[in-house]
């Protein structure tokens, strides 16, 4: 970008890491996937945004592609569509880049955690 003053860059990286934080911050996705190539799909909290994120920044536009693990009972076409809204919007407001596309591949699902375990008994002495 120009803006008369000389050119703005912003690298893959930062536009990574907004996409990444939008989509953590998205009701009903449960994580990121670090995707096949890396084994398991990992679960990965704010501080690793980046992984599952895949950008191209152009000048003036960049694309987004998020791999992500989708909580168990929702709906997941509704899930993703508001993902993509909330990326492309947080991307757009924070960078100035025009989002043309945000993909998404849906590669697990988080189910309800166990029944949690018993609680210890109460201390008999204090």
């Amino acid at each position: 970008m120009t803006d008369g003053n000389g050119i703005i860059r912003i690298s893959d990286d930062v536009v990574a890491t907004v996409a990444g934080l939008a989509a953590l911050d998205t009701p009903g996705i449960a994580a990121m996937s670090g995707g096949i190539s890396e084994g398991w799909a990992k679960r990965l909290s704010g501080k690793n945004a980046q992984r599952g994120v895949s950008v191209e920044v152009g000048e003036r536009e960049a694309a987004v592609d998020l791999r992500v693990i989708v909580h168990y009972g929702v709906a997941i076409h509704d899930v993703c569509w508001q993902l993509q809204e909330r990326v492309r919007e947080a991307v757009q407001t924070m960078t100035g880049l025009t989002v043309v596309e945000v993909n998404v591949k849906v590669e697990g699902v988080q189910l309800p955690d166990e029944e949690p375990e018993e609680a210890p008994p109460p201390l008999r002495v204090r």
